[in-house]
């Protein structure tokens, strides 16, 4: 894999990374969701109108298209795998603006993860 194949490989993980922790920041701001009958479109209406939700949605279009450019230029066997970069980028995300705690259990499991992209990627 060429360096501008891993650069779409890795903006669309990025992107779809981003998104994830922008949709979280904007469920938190409206709190835990109980959809009935009765709420469903109010609800909807207060998470169409999150800011960090529009972005989160934003960034995952935008994750898509450039994924795209980058499975036509790698197989898939070696492109899908390196989706699980994403949790690194998340964990430390969710750790850095969201707070949450990241444990050494989750950091050895953050690290096998590494030790197997680099071996993927270098096949």
């Amino acid at each position: 894999m060429n360096l501008a194949t891993f650069g779409f490989i890795f903006t669309g993980i990025c992107l779809n990374a981003v998104a994830q922790l922008l949709l979280k920041a904007g469920t938190n701001a409206v709190g835990a969701i109980h959809l009935t009958a009765e709420n469903w479109f109010s609800t909807g209406i207060k998470l169409a109108t999150q800011l960090p939700i529009i972005g989160g949605l934003s960034c995952y279009v935008l994750s898509v298209v450039v994924w795209i450019i980058g499975l036509s230029r790698v197989d898939v066997t070696i492109a899908y795998p390196m989706l699980s970069l994403g949790y690194i980028i998340n964990a430390i995300g969710a750790w850095y603006f969201l707070g949450e705690a990241v444990s050494a259990q989750r950091l050895l499991a953050i690290g096998i993860i590494i030790v197997g992209v680099a071996l993927l990627a270098r096949s």
